[in-house]
This record gives structure tokens, sequence and C-alpha cells, in this order.
């Protein structure tokens, strides 16, 4: 599929690790205290996964996990960084004094020759939005099974999606409806496809409308690389009277191997993090009471033609009308 928005025939596997050379993606992320502070709180108050372990960092980006390893009384860690960001990665180790501990390697992880014959953990910062949009997934699990030792440790380990239902009027029309009528023309040609976008933003949690479903739980360190594509079934419980105009996904990490399970969510009821929640519309406004239920189901899998998209096919049901099934490509995030 061609990206419209850019004029090229290139998918998000041709941006993916270009992206990651720019500084700004890893300010973001960095600045995602949500997200850094866990994984520096993994680390440092839960020593005896880390002292005097071997550890691979995959998609080290800044180094910062690495960092936070080696303090943490790694004996030794292996960053790897398929991005120009290896070369800064390699600056900042030497800088921080950290060079006879952390070794950079350049290249994907697939490709590389690592050094060790095995490591005893794995730290990543794998997930994309919709936990599974962009994401690291397949590489941490390809990993996995070429180097952990027996008995090592993927961190983290737990990933679960899930989904509820919000309102969502003004901000649909605004971004969707807008399309119906621009300065006296019908542009709806650009609404439909801006239907099936998912939109990646941050919603307020006033704006639920229905319960959580779990869709889905990920167990990283026993999972293989096809479980990732999945069919869920979801019952969605109105908590009040309102209308339904988008169905919300998010997701929660887990690091259950600490000696207290810790982790974080991305849900609209948490702190914000930079994956925000993705919303996906629906084409009809649903009118909902108190104690009625969406049902339906959702299926998940990469993209055929790039694994590192995602395609979702969502159908659903209200007060016995069958609603017709979409299909929704991740392609480009607003």
């Amino acid at each position: 599929m061609d990206n419209v928005f850019t004029g090229s025939d290139q998918t998000s596997a041709d941006y993916y690790f270009d992206s990651y050379s720019h500084f700004g993606i890893h300010e973001e992320m960095l600045k995602d205290t949500v997200r850094t502070k866990t994984y520096q709180n993994v680390i440092y108050h839960n020593s005896f996964l880390f002292k005097d372990k071997v550890v691979l960092d995959v998609g080290a980006g800044t180094g910062i996990l690495s960092l936070f390893c080696a303090k943490g009384g790694a004996k030794h860690v292996y960053a790897v960084e398929c991005s120009h960001m290896a070369d800064m990665a390699q600056e900042i180790v030497k800088t921080n004094g950290y060079s006879d501990v952390i070794t950079v390697l350049k290249g994907k992880i697939e490709e590389i020759d690592l050094p060790a014959l095995h490591v005893d953990v794995i730290i990543s910062e794998w997930m994309g939005y919709f936990l599974l949009f962009e994401n690291m997934l397949n590489t941490v699990l390809y990993a996995r099974d070429k180097w952990l030792v027996p008995g090592g440790v993927v961190l983290p380990d737990k990933a679960s999606l899930y989904l509820t239902a919000i309102e969502d009027a003004d901000y649909k029309q605004e971004k969707i409806d807008f399309w119906d009528r621009v300065y006296g023309f019908d542009m709806s040609c650009i609404r439909k496809q801006a239907m099936v976008e998912p939109l990646v933003d941050t919603v307020d949690q006033n704006q639920i409308v229905t319960n959580s479903q779990l869709l889905k739980t990920m167990d990283i360190s026993k999972m293989n690389s096809g479980d990732a594509s999945f069919t869920a079934s979801f019952k969605l419980v109105a908590e009040r009277n309102d209308f339904i105009h988008a169905l919300v996904a998010y997701f929660d990490v887990a690091f259950t191997n600490c000696h207290k399970v810790m982790g974080f969510s991305t849900g609209p009821r948490s702190r914000a993090t930079h994956w925000k929640q993705t919303v996906l519309y629906l084409e009809d406004v649903i009118t909902i009471c108190e104690g009625e239920s969406l049902v339906g189901s959702m299926t998940v899998a990469p993209n055929t033609k790039n694994p590192r998209d995602v395609d979702i096919t969502l159908s659903y049901s209200f007060s016995g009308k069958r609603c017709q099934a979409r299909r929704t490509q991740f392609y480009k995030m607003r």
C-alpha cells in the first residue's frame, strides 16, 4: 500500500529504523517518566536479577536501560541498536565510564554476532502503539530463543491488551465529520480513509462509558511469534446512559520476576505515556443505557507486506443489530 501522505512507496518498515536515528523520538521516550522510571525501579530495586549477570538490551536506543543495568550490578551488558543512534549510545557509554561493562553493537539482532554464547537476562522496551504496531516483539523472541539461558529472565515478561468504549462526539465531528463538507465541497472520500485509520491520542477518563475488557495477555518468556495473531471476543457493559462513538484500546506491562510485581498501564485512567491510547471510531453512533452490552470480536494480525504494521478486523453488535465488520490498517498514525 502506498503511503499517500508522503507520496512514496514506503511502509512503516522503511521509516522504522531511520526514524529512531532522530533525537526527538528518544527525547519523547526518555521524558516518559512512567516508562523510564518503571524500568529504572525494576532494575535498581531487584539487584538479584542483575548482579553479576550478562544482559542483552534489545533495541537499546540511547543506551539508558543498559546504563541502568550496568549501574545495577550487571557483569556485562550487550546493547544492540540498529539505527545510527548506536553511535551516540557508544559515546554516551564512554562518557559515563561504562565502556568496560557495556558493549554497544550496531545492527539488527537477527544479523549480529553476539560475543557471548548465552545471556542471563534480556531487557527491552519493545512495545508499540496498540502494543503491536511497530513493535519489536519478534526480535525479542528471536533473541530469547537464540541466547537466553534455561531459566533466564525476559523483562518485561507480561503484556496485556484491553478494550473499552467512549463517548467522543465533539472530537469525532472535528476529526471525521469535518470531511463531509469542507468550505462547501464534498470531501467525504477522505472521511472514509480517516474512519479506518486508528487515532493515537490521549482519552479523558470521563469519556469512558463501559467496563474494560481484557483481549489478550502475552507471556513473553514462553510465547511463540505466531501468538501475536489472535481473535478475541469482547462484551462491553455500559456503566451509564450515554452514546458510544469509538472503541479504545490500551495495554498494561508487567515485570513479574521482581520481589514485588511491577509495571505500568497505558490506559485512560492511568498517568499518560507516550503510547497514549488507540481510538477506533465506529461508523454508527450507539445509544446505550446502563447495563446494556456491546458485544463483538476483534482479530489482530501482522500486515502481510510488513509485519511491523498491524491489521485489525472488528465486528460488533448491539440490541440484536449486527454491524458490518470493517478492516483497519495501521499504516500512518496521526
